[in-house]
């Protein structure tokens, strides 16, 4: 079955930061197939902006490099791609001076399409940007501003950027983006809960005995060393992928799929989250910093290594063993784990249920061991669900554990769409579903910050993990003790 593709109105978009890394990898891609599937109306038009003197020209044969670097070369149409390259043009602008915006006015010229403007530079740069489009009235009724993490470092300066935006956008305006909400499987996971009678009577605390959320990378710092020291792995995942995706799993039924009823919901699971206090965070958290080992290719270097600084406590890893304080999911424990230089690049959420109250079978049957429903966000998507059969063969009852597996690239043969390609379209359509509202933001720094506080105040270490392990030994003794076992794909 091919899905159906329904173009969108034609547009304006301005990339801030043109030139630079996520515009290369993702987002000129992203356009690009887009334009391949015919989802553009005409005129629709891209200007990439930044420092960076450029002309027209140049700006295209960037593109055209960028996509041939980091599109599939099967996937390359030229012919689509000459009419792509045309769609672009570039303006020089100074974001902190103002320079160039009266020339980004020119250029935009008084259009009267959609006009979005995409924020990829640095968060700092946010608030004087957002300034200068209004000063030089580039700022409509129908305009759309989209930002990408990190939105603050704590909930003092988020509050501070959220209110420097209101002064120009109007909250139906502003997009925060968050590229794990546009992955299919994520949404899948809506589907698998409110589309299907079977899971949604035993999604609680009387049938799931608790919820596991694995975020693994098998990267290091890359090209992200100064942003990365700053931030650590509970402000650059836990705060925003993993707490949202822990919101999609415990959230009560939205009355719709309209935003403002998606995210409300959402936001209820934040501010129902167990506060991790200075007593509770030794307890209930584990900080990790990756030293040198080994990966697939090869031997790499520890975090202090690659930083070239001995004194850093940044932390690569971090596991949390989180509490929803509700009537649905009361006494039912979230493990949330992310990491880097971890033994496999992996992302997902496995549910497990609680075991059978009772055995009927003999001892020879085997263990019985508890159903689970293991969700596959990344590399290879797809649904498990675990359950007992019985092994075939004569011999008596014998129990095996099987999987009863849907693997998205098995059952749809189409491809499968980046999710910066659906959050871009939906923003240019104004549906806010898949973004991040400002409350949602200012809830997650509201848990997150006790848990950096309490890691200040008691200066907590962070514990050294080998590359290409699962990190340091206490995350397994968090959830062990407990009884459980990390899920290990």
């Amino acid at each position: 079955m091919t899905s159906q593709i329904i173009p969108v109105e034609a547009f304006d978009l301005v990339v801030f930061g043109g030139t630079g890394d996520l515009a290369e990898r993702k987002l000129l891609p992203a356009l690009y197939q887009r334009q391949r599937a015919g989802q553009f109306s005409e005129p629709t038009r891209i200007i990439g902006a930044s420092r960076a003197k450029l002309s027209d020209d140049d700006y295209r044969a960037f593109a055209r490099k960028a996509i041939s670097e980091h599109v599939k070369a099967e996937e390359i149409d030229d012919a689509q791609l000459e009419t792509f390259l045309k769609r672009l043009s570039y303006v020089v602008v100074n974001a902190v001076s103002g320079d160039g915006f009266d020339d980004l006015k020119k250029k935009v010229g008084d259009s009267k399409a959609v006009r979005a403007f995409y924020l990829a530079v640095a968060p700092a740069l946010f608030g004087d940007i957002s300034q200068h489009l209004q000063e030089v009235g580039l700022v409509t009724p129908t305009s759309r501003i989209v930002m990408e993490k990190p939105i603050g470092r704590d909930l003092a300066s988020a509050r501070a950027l959220n209110d420097q935006l209101a002064k120009v956008f109007s909250e139906q305006q502003i997009f925060r983006i968050d590229h794990y909400l546009g992955k299919e499987t994520v949404q899948n996971l809506m589907a698998l809960r409110f589309a299907n009678a079977l899971y949604e009577p035993l999604w609680n605390s009387a049938h799931i005995d608790h919820v596991q959320i694995t975020v693994a990378e098998t990267v290091g710092l890359e090209d992200r060393i100064t942003y990365y020291d700053k931030a650590g792995a509970l402000r650059d995942m836990v705060q925003n992928h993993i707490l949202q995706l822990l919101c999609l799993v415990a959230m009560e039924a939205p009355s719709s799929t309209e935003a403002d009823a998606l995210r409300d919901e959402k936001l209820k699971v934040l501010r129902s989250l167990k506060r991790i206090n200075g007593q509770e965070a030794p307890k209930s958290t584990v900080r990790g910093q990756y030293r040198a080992g080994a990966s697939a290719n090869g031997p790499v270097k520890g975090y202090l290594e690659e930083l070239g600084n001995s004194q850093s406590n940044t932390e690569t890893f971090v596991a949390i063993k989180a509490e929803i304080a509700n009537w649905r999911w009361a006494g039912v424990p979230f493990y949330l784990r992310t990491g880097k230089r971890m033994a496999t690049r992996v992302s997902e959420i496995v549910i497990e249920f609680k075991p059978i109250p009772h055995s009927i079978f003999e001892e020879s049957a085997g263990n019985i061991t508890a159903n689970q429903l293991v969700i596959r966000l990344q590399p290879d998507e797809g649904v498990k669900q675990w359950i007992m059969i019985k092994d075939p063969g004569p011999g008596g009852m014998r129990l095996r554990l099987v999987s009863l597996d849907m693997s998205f690239a098995e059952s749809f043969q189409e491809r499968n769409p980046d999710a910066y390609e659906r959050l871009i379209m939906d923003m240019i359509r104004g549906n806010q579903s898949l973004f991040m509202s400002r409350d949602e933001v200012e809830a997650a720094w509201k848990w997150i910050d006790p848990i950096r506080g309490a890691w200040e105040d008691s200066q907590q270490e962070v514990q050294g993990y080998t590359a290409g392990t699962w990190g340091p030994s206490a995350s397994i003794a968090l959830i062990e003790r407990d009884g459980r076992t990390w899920h290990e794909s």
